[in-house]
């Protein structure tokens, strides 16, 4: 089974219809702490990709993220998030791959300005 993915313009539109979403962002806590997505209508998780690929390895071990609600994941560039939606996805996780990351995300509101 193929993870789904969604745009930075596909996100934006569904917080401007304030539509609540929950990101993982899977980066490093220093790059989630200098910065994340955030809006009013995120809820903003975040757990760095070391321990998901933890939790791939060890089956036993469990993270605190709801399996009846879309998890929007995300990295720097989509790369590490790609990696960590494919091991929710086994572990039946409803699991969507913010495509380009963080990256995507910043490049979209810069368009926005322009």
């Amino acid at each position: 089974m193929s993870v789904k993915k969604i745009t930075a313009k596909e996100l934006h539109e569904r917080l401007q219809a304030r539509e609540n979403v929950m990101i993982l962002d899977v980066r490093a806590n220093e790059k989630y702490n200098k910065f994340h997505i955030e809006d009013s209508h995120v809820e903003s998780r975040n757990i760095p990709k070391t321990e998901i690929f933890e939790l791939d390895e060890n089956m036993d071990k469990q993270l605190t993220l709801p399996k009846d609600r879309e998890v929007i994941v995300t990295c720097t560039t989509g790369n590490s998030a790609a990696k960590c939606a494919n091991i929710f996805d086994r572990k039946n996780y409803q699991v969507t791959l913010l495509e380009g990351g963080v990256t995507a995300w910043k490049d979209f509101l810069k368009s926005l300005e322009d």
